[in-house]
């Protein structure tokens, strides 16, 4: 069977958590991030930028949940995008309105960033980008770095948009995932030579980063802290799934075909009158939604 080609609107859907405390993960996730809760079913509050469907990020409660041990397969970081500096900047006051620590910043000269953990330890990436036209090239790659932030120049922006918060922008979404994996020749087979996603970029040491449609990265991935590491224990805290959202009826069936003939397995199978959704395993034990 040949390569698989996505489709160039392909984009990250939804991120699935859980949290050993629910109540605290929309204290975090809605009163100071801004997200609006849709509805709670089973203990699985679903929350998106509009209080509307389609939801962005699912949060389930286990209060008997463990942390996921350091040294694990798993969620490096989710990454919530923004639809321009002014939304970033304007989170980025509230963050020190709050003295909400943040990890890190960086500007990656194809977006800026913000780096932080969510009370469960998740880690978190708040991004705008920049404008496509001005990413830089170089060997047929799209360059990225990790150069110093702007602080004061950005939070100029918010004073563009002076109005009081009330929720985050309703454009928002999550722009791309980044995973621990624990080999990324490994994890490039499957990302790359099954579901077929693009690499766009791997001159970093010991990272990947790969696409759709010409985008900088709709998932990354690492070995910095989880080379030749085991999957968290069953029932951790941390990422149960990712949402991988392919619009095309045909490509979404020609996806499944190609990983049901190489033998990766699927945990599930859904069927509605518009899409099918599979729960597909990688290498490292992450389920990937598609």
């Amino acid at each position: 069977m040949p390569h698989p080609s996505l489709p160039d609107n392909t984009h990250i859907g939804s991120i699935h958590l859980r949290v050993a405390d629910l109540k605290r993960g929309l204290s975090f996730y809605c009163d100071l991030l801004g997200f609006q809760q849709i509805r709670t079913d089973a203990g699985t509050a679903y929350l998106s930028p509009s209080g509307e469907l389609p939801a962005v990020i699912l949060l389930s409660e286990d209060a008997h949940a463990k942390p996921r041990p350091p040294r694990t397969t798993g969620l490096y970081h989710v990454a919530i995008r923004l639809p321009n500096r002014v939304e970033l900047a304007r989170v980025l006051t509230r963050f020190i309105d709050y003295r909400y620590p943040l990890h890190g910043a960086a500007d990656h000269l194809v977006s800026e960033a913000l780096y932080l953990s969510d009370p469960e330890g998740n880690g978190l990436e708040l991004y705008c980008d920049r404008n496509p036209d001005d990413w830089p090239r170089q060997n047929g790659q799209i360059a990225m770095a990790t150069d110093p932030l702007d602080f004061p120049d950005l939070l100029e922006q918010a004073k563009v948009n002076p109005d009081p918060w009330q929720h985050i922008h309703s454009d928002t979404d999550i722009g791309h995932v980044h995973l621990s994996v624990s080999d990324l020749h490994r994890s490039e087979g499957f990302y790359a030579g099954l579901l077929g996603f693009d690499i766009t970029q791997r001159s970093y040491p010991g990272a990947l980063f790969l696409s759709a449609g010409g985008y900088h990265h709709h998932v990354g991935m690492n070995i910095w802290e989880s080379r030749n590491a085991p999957p968290p224990p069953a029932g951790s805290t941390g990422m149960i799934s990712f949402e991988i959202n392919i619009p095309d009826d045909s490509s979404r069936r020609e996806t499944r075909a190609h990983l049901d003939s190489n033998g990766v397995v699927s945990e599930k199978i859904t069927e509605s009158s518009d899409s099918t959704t599979i729960l597909f395993i990688d290498p490292d034990s992450i389920r990937v939604q598609i």
